[in-house]
């Protein structure tokens, strides 16, 4: 042997900020963020479904934009800026798109809400008002299972409307 280990390179420390606060944790180089967020941050609302970037379940918002946490190593996000499901709610309030859904009643499960609440909310960042053809294009990578796509749909545009108020 060569001095170099069978299991590869060790542990490393990456930064980022979650949810608006600064974190550092210390990964294996090939864990993902989904388990970097769900294992050593116990921000478990970022759901694991199929674990090969099909479902959305897992979807989060790096920098502005909604990724497959499923798909995206830990390693990538150092520096980043990293949003889940747990940081939407403020001071005790639910944020806009979270109360869409609640109100157009737009899960069934509920397991693939944090990731369609995830792509609606990065929608809304670049598009105030969308349109139901808007929303279902944010939301198409993200799949329902029990098939509450129109109340999805229909929270997507209730949430840019209470935006623009």
């Amino acid at each position: 042997m060569n001095g170099t280990s069978l299991r590869g390179p060790g542990p490393i420390d990456i930064a980022f900020t979650v949810n608006g606060e600064a974190t550092s944790v210390r990964v294996p180089p090939r864990r993902t963020l989904l388990d970097t967020l769900r294992q050593s941050l116990a921000l478990t609302g970022t759901k694991r479904v199929c674990d090969e970037g099909t479902c959305g379940a897992c979807t989060v918002i790096v920098d502005g934009r909604p990724i497959y946490s499923c798909m995206t190593l830990a390693v990538a996000c150092e520096g980043k800026a990293i949003e889940t499901i747990e940081g939407l709610a403020k001071d005790g309030e639910l944020h806009p798109v979270q109360r869409a859904f609640i109100d157009a009643d737009a899960f069934q499960c509920g397991f693939c809400t944090p990731g369609q609440i995830m792509s609606v909310v990065a929608l809304l960042r670049g598009t105030a008002a969308p349109t139901e053809d808007e929303v279902r294009r944010a939301v198409a990578g993200n799949l329902c299972r029990c098939g509450a796509y129109q109340g999805i749909v229909a929270a997507g545009v209730s949430a840019g409307r209470r935006k623009q108020r």
